[in-house]
């Protein structure tokens, strides 16, 4: 009973420090795509230009009001749990550093891209400061 009691406590402790407070956002912030527009048919590799406005750019890591990182989002959706830190993989990528644009290599074919801002965790602001989802064409 006492293993049990004691599991409880630490399982308790943990959603604690997942559920972290996110970071505020300002009214009307916006991300979006300066390049490519939607509908766009390009030939590869891709030069991503990230459009920000209402807020700044800080690198990872740093905590300074009404900023944050860009999340590159390739064919895939924003993640269901925006309490947590974007993970990193394939089809999320992270710009800690302040980046505002990038060349990412495509196959052909369509794809999607989406933004999505974060703060100096990953996480994204409440409310989340997210792109609409645009669609591109990548031709040989």
């Amino acid at each position: 009973m006492r293993a049990l009691a004691v599991a409880a406590i630490a399982l308790a402790a943990a959603a604690a420090v997942h559920a972290q407070e996110r970071t505020p956002s300002p009214p009307g912030a916006e991300v979006y795509f300066i390049t490519p527009k939607d509908g766009a048919t390009v030939k590869g590799p891709v030069t991503v230009q990230f459009g920000l406005k209402g807020m700044g750019v800080a690198p990872a890591g740093v905590k300074f009001e009404n900023t944050g990182h860009h999340h590159l989002l390739i064919d895939t959706d924003v993640p269901s749990d925006l309490n947590a830190p974007l993970p990193t993989t394939d089809h999320i990528r992270h710009f800690g550093k302040g980046q505002t644009e990038t060349t990412v290599d495509l196959p052909p074919g369509k794809h999607t891209l989406q933004l999505v801002l974060g703060d100096q965790n990953h996480t994204p602001h409440n409310p989340p400061v997210v792109s609409k989802k645009i669609t591109i064409t990548v031709k040989k």
